[in-house]
């Protein structure tokens, strides 16, 4: 059995996926960087000796995620675990998106992680067992300048991941989200923040920690829940004056 992390190629992914194979844990790989995957898997095989198979996907795409599917559903029925670390971010993603930006921002972020999900619980219900974790942001807490697109996805991801965890709380599949402030990774880099990046190592850790535990809702770093209550709490005239610092 194996456990697949989609968007594996760097950041939490990547971070994910070495938490993992130290625990001997056999590997999917997928990810839009084939070049990526394959030094990875290499790595993951040579240091950890475990299975890693590897499989080039663009979730902006929700034919191609589709076709996935279809293609390889004899390697789906092998996983006991999916974890989604991914998400995709464009330049100039404001409120005048085009129909191209706002499909596969949406796409990446939100349609293709919920389609692949309704076929992979299929697969877990038959089972009677299986884990699935979702990563969802901070920006999805209110309407922003920037980003907008993604933020908005961000929220449709967590609120899909309510209702997930709600429906399983009853059954054997274990369903986790982590809601996530500043990583420190490559789209941080040498930016200016106002509070401190949370490591993505300590977070793979934890998610490693957690997978036996069902209904799972974190903050990463954990003082981000007391941001986004106070987004849910204050009045919109002051929260959107707040708002303005994170943007």
């Amino acid at each position: 059995m194996s456990n697949l992390i989609v968007g594996a190629s760097s950041g939490l992914g990547r971070e994910i996926a070495y938490e993992f194979a130290r625990n001997s844990k056999n590997l999917i790989l997928i990810s839009r960087n084939l070049k990526d995957l394959e030094i990875l898997k290499s790595d993951l095989e040579i240091k950890f000796k475990i299975e890693v198979n590897v499989f080039q996907l663009d979730f902006s795409d929700l034919n191609k995620v589709s076709k996935f599917i279809l293609d390889n559903k004899k390697v789906l029925e092998k996983i006991d675990g999916v974890l989604f670390p991914i998400g995709m971010m464009r330049e100039n993603d404001n409120i005048k998106n085009s129909n191209d930006d706002l499909i596969g921002i949406f796409s990446a972020n939100f349609y293709s992680i919920n389609f692949f999900i309704t076929h992979i619980l299929n697969i877990f219900e038959e089972k009677k067992n299986g884990f699935i974790v979702g990563f969802g942001s901070i920006s999805g807490a209110i309407g922003r300048e920037i980003n907008v697109s993604y933020s908005s996805a961000k929220r449709a991801l967590e609120n899909y991941f309510e209702s997930l965890i709600i429906s399983n709380l009853k059954n054997h599949i274990k369903v986790q989200f982590y809601i996530l402030g500043y990583l420190d990774t490559n789209l941080s880099f040498e930016k200016k923040l106002l509070l401190p990046k949370g490591s993505p190592v300590n977070l793979a850790k934890i998610v490693y920690k957690n997978l036996d535990k069902k209904g799972i809702k974190k903050f990463f770093p954990f003082w981000w829940i007391f941001i986004d209550m106070a987004i849910k709490i204050l009045p919109f005239f002051i929260t959107k004056k707040i708002i303005k610092f994170f943007n």
